[in-house]
């Protein structure tokens, strides 16, 4: 296993932060945190004709098929400079419809993606926050050829803009070896469907989402009824993977600002960088970044082959919750009074860093599910099978 980048990975990491650093300045991030989008059109289409978006999406349906490291390396430069646009959220939904839509779903939503035209989402979590199946109580009633749904979803990225979103819903009890969850696709625009914007501490675009006997035909499920779950899953995991992406980009430039700022700042006549503390706390930010970067593609290498990545995929987010928010403490903490002044921008990265460690799992509920794994826990998950993770 070889998880460094190939020169023609290199090429594409060098090619995005050169166009990202180019269009995404601190401004344009200021501006899309009040902005009722949340993202600039104009720039998502540039992102589309780069390429960029049909990433990993199968060849037939306008992507180019290449691997999800590919994309994850997108991710991670667009976590860099903290791209406004709802780019791990459409992938995400993307991605598990190429892996498991029907080919007329395909069809119908993928080459949109590809080009730009179509924005995705997903929904799972509710107001019991944890990411299990007995967490998820949103209705889909039987109803002739199709369902009516009523229940919220919480947390639900750029739903403002999507134009689908994939729903993950109760459509029979639990039993025996079915947890009763099945996947659906679902029109933000639809009667039925309200949002209420959320305030978050990344204040980006996060909405409450109800649904009052809102229908959906037979064409909307995803795989089989009330077998949903593992791919709700998969879905999980590989979302999780790609925000970890964004957090390792976040860190490592709030790295290396600090270390910049180190070099200049002079106190008792000298660079604070020439004090060892402050060069103690300055190579533990590189080493939790590098850290941080290779478990992560670790995970994305071991979905690319077709092998039980869930292990992986916690060992990078429990890492990365402690060690990117780490680097951006440290990074505040190194800046002094001025890394906590609204104006100044060390605080933009520090919010995403913070706010994303809190999602798809915390620490301590993907070393649990990392324990388990190690323990091989009578009852619980065995290796290669996810626990279930709260936020």
């Amino acid at each position: 296993m070889d998880i460094l980048p190939s020169e023609e990975e290199q090429m594409l990491k060098n090619v995005a932060r050169e166009f990202l650093e180019a269009e995404v300045s601190t401004a344009l991030v200021r501006e899309m945190e009040l902005d009722g989008l949340g993202y600039p059109p104009a720039l998502w289409k540039q992102m589309a004709d780069l390429g960029w978006l049909g990433m990993s999406i199968p060849e037939q349906f306008g992507g180019q098929g290449l691997p999800i490291t590919y994309l994850g390396l997108i991710l991670e430069e667009a976590g860099r400079v903290m791209a406004p646009v709802p780019l791990h959220s459409t992938m995400v939904a993307a991605l598990t419809l190429a892996a498991i839509g029907t080919d007329q779903q395909k069809q119908d939503i993928l080459p949109a993606v590809s080009d730009g035209s179509m924005v995705l989402t997903w929904a799972v979590q509710e107001r019991d926050a944890r990411l299990i199946p007995d967490a998820i109580e949103l209705d889909a009633k039987a109803d002739g050829d199709g369902w009516i749904l009523n229940g919220t979803k919480m947390f639900v990225d750029n739903f403002v803009v999507a134009e689908r979103c994939l729903i993950a819903a109760r459509t029979s009890p639990k039993s025996g070896s079915s947890q009763g969850i099945s996947l659906f696709i679902v029109d933000p625009n639809g009667n039925g469907v309200n949002q209420t914007a959320l305030v978050t501490l990344a204040k980006d675009k996060q909405s409450r989402v109800d649904f009052k006997d809102h229908r959906i035909e037979r064409t909307a499920l995803v795989g089989e009824l009330d077998e949903g779950w593992p791919l709700v899953e998969a879905m999980l995991d590989r979302g999780t993977a790609l925000l970890c992406c964004q957090m390792v980009g976040a860190a490592r430039k709030d790295a290396e600002m600090a270390i910049e700022y180190a070099k200049n700042r002079v106190a008792f006549g000298r660079p604070i960088g020439s004090f060892q503390s402050v060069q103690h706390m300055l190579a533990d930010m590189l080493l939790h970044v590098d850290g941080g970067e290779m478990l992560t593609f670790e995970a994305l290498w071991k979905m690319d082959e077709g092998l039980p990545a869930s292990v992986e995929v916690s060992q990078a987010k429990a890492f990365c919750n402690e060690k990117c928010e780490s680097v951006v403490r440290t990074s505040q903490v190194i800046h002094g009074g001025i890394g906590f002044m609204m104006e100044f921008d060390l605080h933009l990265w520090f919010r995403r860093v913070t706010s994303w460690s809190l999602r798809l799992g915390t620490t301590y509920d993907h070393r649990a599910r990392i324990a388990s794994a190690l323990l091989d826990v009578p009852g619980q998950v065995r290796l290669g099978m996810p626990l279930p993770m709260g936020v």
